[in-house]
Parts: C-alpha cells; sequence; structure tokens
C-alpha cells in the first residue's frame, strides 16, 4: 500500500487514485533562460524516481512536465544578450534535455509549451472572466480576483486577511485587491505578444500552468508536483484559478520537494550561490549526482558540499563493486522477494530513497557473503541488486566502465590507455619480484588517484 504526504492535508495518506491502476501527474518544470542548476535537478530526479516507482507498482502513469518559454526572466535574458526570444528558449531547452538525460531522468509522456498553449490559456482566461472572477484593469492588464474564490490559502495554510494586511500595492496598477494577481499582460514595445479579447499580450505565470494541466490531464487528477518554493503563490494560484474555472476539485495529492542549500541557504540564481548541473558534471560522474540527490529524502533539506558528494561516490563504488565482483549478471535468474518486499516497503513509505538505499547495501553484503562462500544464489541476489537500484535510476552502467570513471575524468593525468600500460607494467614487475619496481609504480598510479586491487585474476584498477 503506497503512502504519500500529501502537502494539501500536510498529512501522509494512503494513494488511491481517480482512475484505478491509472495516475495522471503534472510537474511544473524549467522557466528556460539558463541552464539547469542543481535545485533543477533535484525536481527532474526525484519525480523521475516517483514516476519509476508508480510504474513498478503496476499503475499506467500520465507524466506530464512543463516548459515555461515565456515571462518576464526570460525577455530581460533576451534583451540582456540581444538575442531572440525563441533562439533563447530553444538553446535551454536543448540543454536542459542534455542535463536531464545525463542524470538519468526519463522524459516525461507530455511536455507542453506555454507558447503552444495559447489558445487553452486564452479559453481558461475568458471562463474566470465570464464567472467573475476575474476582471480587465485601467491598465489594460486582466486580474484574477483572490476575494472571489472562496478556498484561497487551503494549500500553504496562509490567511486572506493576514495577506492582505502585509500586502503592498503597485501605484501603477489597477488591482481591485493588493492580493490580486495578473492573467494576461497588455503588451509593451519589443516583447512578444499574442492577440486576445483583452487585447495583445502574454499570459502571467500562474494561468499557463493552470491551462497546460488541464488540457493534458482533465480538469481533476491525481498528483501535482514541483518544488517547495512552488506552493505559494504558484500552486495556490493554480488551485483558485483551476477549480475557479472548471468547478472541480483540481488535484486530489500535492508533493514539493524540499530546497537544496549550500551553507544553510537555499540553493538559487537569485542569492548566486547555485551550481549548475554541468559545473558538477565536470568532477562528478553523473549516477553519483544522482546518487547524492536520493541520499536525503525528498521533503527534507539537501545539503551541497563536495563532502557529500564524495560520500555518493564512495557508496556507488561499493554497490558497482559487489555487482563486479558477482560475474556476468543474469537477467532470467529472478529476484530475491525478502529484499524485494523490503525495497518496496521502504519506497510505499513516501517513497523513501534513503531506506531503499540501506536495502540496497544489505543486498550487496549479502551478495558479497555468497560470493565468498560460493553460495549458489549470487546470481539471484545479483539480479535482484541491478534490478531494483534501476527503479532508482542507479546501477544501470557496466560496473567496470563506471569504476574505471570517465575518460579524461582528473583535468591531467593519465587516460585509459596509459593507466592499463602502467598496471601491466607493474604486473611484469611482480612477476620478476621486482618488488621495488612494483611499488614504485603503485605509488605513481596512488599519487594519480589511482587504487589497484590485486586478486587472483590479476590486478582491476578504479579511480579513487
Amino acid at each position: 500500500m503506497l503512502k504519500l504526504f500529501n502537502s494539501l492535508t500536510r498529512k501522509k495518506e494512503e494513494f488511491v487514485p481517480i482512475e484505478p491502476g491509472k495516475v495522471r501527474m503534472y510537474v511544473c518544470g524549467m522557466t528556460v533562460y539558463d541552464l539547469c542548476h542543481l535545485g533543477h535537478a533535484r525536481v527532474l530526479v526525484v519525480f523521475d524516481v516517483i514516476v519509476r516507482h508508480l510504474r513498478s507498482l503496476g499503475y499506467d502513469v500520465t507524466y506530464v512536465r512543463n516548459i515555461t518559454d515565456v515571462d518576464d526572466k526570460i525577455i530581460a535574458r533576451a534583451v540582456q544578450n540581444g538575442e531572440n526570444i525563441t533562439e533563447l528558449t530553444e538553446r535551454f531547452i536543448a540543454a536542459m534535455h542534455e542535463d536531464a538525460d545525463a542524470l538519468g531522468v526519463l522524459r516525461p509522456d507530455f511536455e507542453p509549451r506555454a507558447t503552444e498553449s495559447m489558445d487553452d490559456i486564452l479559453d481558461m482566461i475568458g471562463r474566470l472572466v465570464d464567472k467573475g472572477y476575474a476582471y480587465q484593469a485601467d491598465n489594460g492588464d486582466v486580474y484574477y480576483a483572490v476575494s472571489k474564490f472562496e478556498g484561497y490559502g487551503q494549500l500553504s495554510g496562509k490567511r486572506i486577511d493576514e495577506l492582505r494586511s502585509g500586502a503592498r500595492v503597485d501605484i501603477e496598477q489597477a488591482k481591485h485587491d493588493p492580493l490580486d494577481f495578473v492573467l494576461w499582460k497588455v503588451a509593451k514595445p519589443g516583447e512578444p505578444s499574442w492577440p486576445s479579447p483583452w487585447g495583445p499580450g502574454r499570459p502571467g505565470w500562474h494561468i499557463e500552468c493552470s491551462a497546460m494541466s488541464t488540457d493534458c490531464l482533465g480538469a481533476h487528477f491525481d498528483i501535482h508536483g514541483g518544488g517547495m518554493d512552488l506552493q505559494f503563490p504558484h500552486h495556490e494560484n493554480e488551485i483558485a484559478q483551476s477549480e475557479a474555472a472548471t468547478g472541480e476539485h483540481f488535484v486530489n495529492y500535492w508533493i514539493h520537494n524540499g530546497f537544496v542549500q549550500v551553507d544553510e541557504e537555499k540553493m538559487s540564481k537569485s542569492l548566486g550561490n547555485f551550481f549548475t548541473v554541468r559545473e558538477i558534471l565536470q568532477r562528478y560522474q553523473p549516477e553519483e549526482i544522482r546518487y547524492f540527490i536520493l541520499s536525503s529524502h525528498y521533503r527534507s533539506p539537501l545539503n551541497y558540499s563536495d563532502d557529500n558528494l564524495d560520500k555518493a561516490r564512495g557508496a556507488l563504488q561499493r554497490l558497482y563493486t559487489a555487482l563486479r565482483d558477482a560475474g556476468t549478471l543474469q537477467a532470467d535468474a529472478g529476484l530475491d522477494s525478502a529484499y524485494e518486499e523490503r525495497f518496496q516497503a521502504a519506497m510505499n513509505d513516501d517513497f523513501n530513497t534513503p531506506e531503499a538505499l540501506a536495502v540496497l547495501f544489505d543486498l550487496a553484503r549479502a551478495l558479497n557473503r555468497a560470493r565468498e562462500q560460493g553460495d549458489a544464489g549470487v546470481a539471484r541476489l545479483a539480479n535482484t541488486l541491478h534490478v531494483l537500484a534501476g527503479r532508482l535510476g542507479i546501477l544501470q552502467a557496466e560496473p567496470e566502465s563506471y569504476l574505471r570513471g570517465p575518460q579524461g575524468a582528473a583535468e591531467t593525468g593519465p587516460d585509459d590507455a596509459e593507466i592499463d600500460a602502467l598496471v601491466a607494467q607493474r604486473e611484469q614487475a611482480r612477476e620478476n619480484r621486482d618488488w621495488a619496481e612494483s611499488d614504485r609504480i603503485r605509488d605513481q598510479l596512488a599519487e594519480l588517484g589511482i587504487v589497484l586491487e590485486d586478486g587472483a585474476g590479476g590486478t582491476r584498477w578504479r579511480r579513487e
């Protein structure tokens, strides 16, 4: 039985899909004006693992992750770069896909873009205006009237009177209420615009997700996810817009992942303390980043540091070493039901990836013991480790290849062929009983971060 923490009710609940056997899920994706940072990577990986687990339980999952390809930040960056907005967004969409693919993130079933969803956006705004939930102000913008929606604040737990008392009204805006938010922005010179009943303009950010999610999944669907920073006001506004427009309950379960932190502060572009995925990939393999993300529960803060990434590397090396030493994987060897049940129990408890990883380490230790004792169950244990890890998107490389690290892993130093040559020289020295030369080569490789493992089958090496 799958239980998940529902941000709407603030408690862990049994998951019951609207339609038996099927799950419809929407996650707020990237605003494409820059490269993805580790905070974005956490969203991508967390919900990728959630989708993988739902599918492992037998659910037919329809996964939608949108792209915001028009908003104030995108326009400002295009002006700053002196480039066309479409060229800017296409470049960063391609970069996002490259980063996600590198991290082993499966592509969503649908990836709608705001600029390709204008008909749906305009239709939803029109319904809100017709029903009295929205109005066109004197400045030409169309606003959502928050006071008209009785349930505003249900997701974030915020009260309208408290929000209003702390709000300020921009004197250039003609809002009826300081809490009202924009649905349609009147066109400004040099900005992209689309025709509408309220004049040329472009949509506000919040309405984009309401229109795209309901178009792809219907007015009422199972799961909506995103980063914790989107809970208010973005997701709160989505509920208000969507339920007012459709007259239906919007989403049954809301899932929010925690922040990535650096020195106890949230990682973000506005604070300037962010690291792009590409920067981190220069020093760590993709699965090491993925493991690092999964080593903390998705709702907990994730503390970025080289030390924590190094720990992720060490952990993966132990798991890969167990697989490598077990020999060739046999996909027909079946699964060990006891470990599979423990793994499923961990993931069914609000997608508890740290506990699921602990099961993998217990499994790796059992695999090592079985191999050392010549147990006939080695093949089954190895296949179980590989399959269960695959549900987290790790241990998917060939073990020897992973343990040797990527070509050029060190900024300066030998490549694989040069290391192989040095290892061969050392083996020859050992055969000649030239222990001084053997030790010299081992020390030389150690200084380059190369660990040698001598065994009955010869010497193997890995990058430290």
